[in-house]
Parts: structure tokens; sequence; C-alpha cells
């Protein structure tokens, strides 16, 4: 399979699409997932193109993980979260919907089950837990 330059991320690197950035480097960009399972549910992917991590650089898988811990840190401390989930899906069969690499990086609190997904949030919720995450990074 290969990489399509018009999948949403994509479009998201290319600001094409309006996101809440969290923090951003060189090679990575996390953001606010729309649709979050928890509060402070973080999408961190390459900026390069990258399908999954079946054809991802390991330049790219290293960068993401570097950036993944970063921002688990972050939510931990912005959230007083008792723990992190990390999800990474490739292809359809492993549950990929989105066809550019991309981690899910979630908050978590002891006895709280993840939210259903596909709900959409607000757009202010998702602005002032991203200026949380983003005052925990710095």
């Amino acid at each position: 399979m290969s990489y399509d330059n018009d999948n949403i991320f994509a479009k998201i690197l290319r600001s094409e699409i309006p996101s809440e950035r969290v923090y951003e480097d060189d090679a990575t960009l996390a953001f606010m997932d729309i649709m979050p399972r928890a509060d402070g549910h973080v999408l961190v992917i390459p900026k390069g193109a990258a399908r999954n991590m079946l054809d991802a650089t390991p330049e790219q898988l290293a960068a993401c993980l570097v950036t993944v811990q970063k921002i688990a840190h972050a939510q931990i401390k912005a959230f007083n979260a008792d723990g992190t989930t990390l999800q990474q899906f490739n292809e359809a069969a492993g549950g990929q919907e989105v066809f550019h690499l991309h981690y899910h990086v979630l908050p978590r609190h002891e006895g709280i089950r993840l939210r259903p997904p596909g709900t959409m949030e607000k757009p202010e919720l998702l602005k002032e837990h991203a200026e949380k995450i983003r005052q925990a990074l710095s």
C-alpha cells in the first residue's frame, strides 16, 4: 500500500485543516484528538510521509517515541493521571483508520474506563486541555 498525501494528518501538517497543537519539533507534531477517549488524548505523528510503522524509517519511529514519552510525562502532570495508555494501529486489519503513522497517548486514572470512540469534543475544551499540556511541557 502507498502513502496518500491527502490523508487528514498530512493536511493537518500542511495547516490545511485546523488542529489544536500541543508540541512540535523538527521531526514530529503532537495535537489533540478531536474525538478523545480520555481528557487530554493526544496524537503524535511524524512530519514526514509514513503510512504506518511498517514503512516508517527507524528515525521516524525513534523521533515519535521520544515525543510520545515527552507528551505522556506532561499529561500525567497536567491531569494528575495515574498512568498512560499508548495505542498504535497498522493497516485496516490492525484497526488503523487514518493512514499516516500516529500514536494515541491517553492519560489514565485508576478505575476510570476509556470513553467509547467516535464522539467529537467541543473545541473550547480541547483548547483548555491543550493549554494544560503545554503548561506542563514548559
